[in-house]
């Protein structure tokens, strides 16, 4: 981490940063160590947990856009936490809460059943290469565990860059008995609340179509 990313680390982690039990590894989530969020936010507001939030400019952006609504930045990169920590400082957010931790098991021990309105996933890991392609996060067990975690008509928000992953999605997705699609055609149209990163800059450069997809946790 740079100087300024650990002098954030060590000053807004007692702040922002939710201090979980782990288990075998250092991201690692103990089981039955849910939280409350009323409690950890000190009000009840509409929850949105973005997965793999990077350096945090998506969710530093929308936590900046909403301040009535309580965001979770799920982490396993300590830098990128701590620069979140350190954008989210010098906007004076008071919504933002992060976790550094494995997003599977944040969903199924950290979170409550049906706490959270909104769960995004911008670009994850495409992990493009065939032999890598099973380390992808997105599939039907995933599915189930995000399922778990939002409330009824609670949205789920993905966004790719890579064709194939963005196949997989649908497939996954499709078929899981606990979402239905909210869009129309083959995709859905660009998320307006989500910021412009490197990641989408670098997707487009490439000469890659940025695939958007939006669904809905029965009720």
């Amino acid at each position: 981490m740079s100087e300024a990313q650990q002098r954030a680390w060590n000053d807004v982690s007692p702040r922002m940063l939710i201090p979980v039990e782990r288990d075998a590894a250092s991201t690692s989530i103990r089981k039955g160590s849910t939280i409350d969020p009323a409690a950890v936010w000190g009000r009840t507001a509409p929850l949105i947990v973005e997965i793999g939030s990077g350096q945090g400019h998506a969710i530093v952006h929308a936590a900046t856009a909403q301040p009535g609504a309580n965001f979770l930045a799920v982490e396993v990169f300590r830098a990128g936490l701590a620069r979140t920590m350190l954008d989210a400082d010098q906007a004076n957010l008071d919504n933002l809460r992060l976790v550094e931790g494995n997003a599977p098991e944040v969903l199924e021990h950290l979170l409550p059943s049906a706490s959270v309105d909104e769960l995004w996933i911008f670009f994850p890991d495409p992990w493009h290469k065939k032999k890598h392609t099973k380390r992808r996060l997105v599939t039907a067990e995933f599915a189930a565990l995000a399922a778990s975690v939002l409330r009824p008509n609670g949205v789920l928000r993905l966004a790719t860059d890579w064709q194939d992953y963005a196949d997989q999605m649908v497939s996954v997705l499709d078929a899981a008995p606990e979402f239905t699609r909210a869009f129309d055609g083959d995709w859905a149209p660009r998320f307006d609340g989500r910021v412009l990163t490197a990641f989408e800059r670098k997707g487009t450069r490439a000469g890659r179509e940025i695939r958007d997809l939006t669904y809905r946790r029965s009720a």
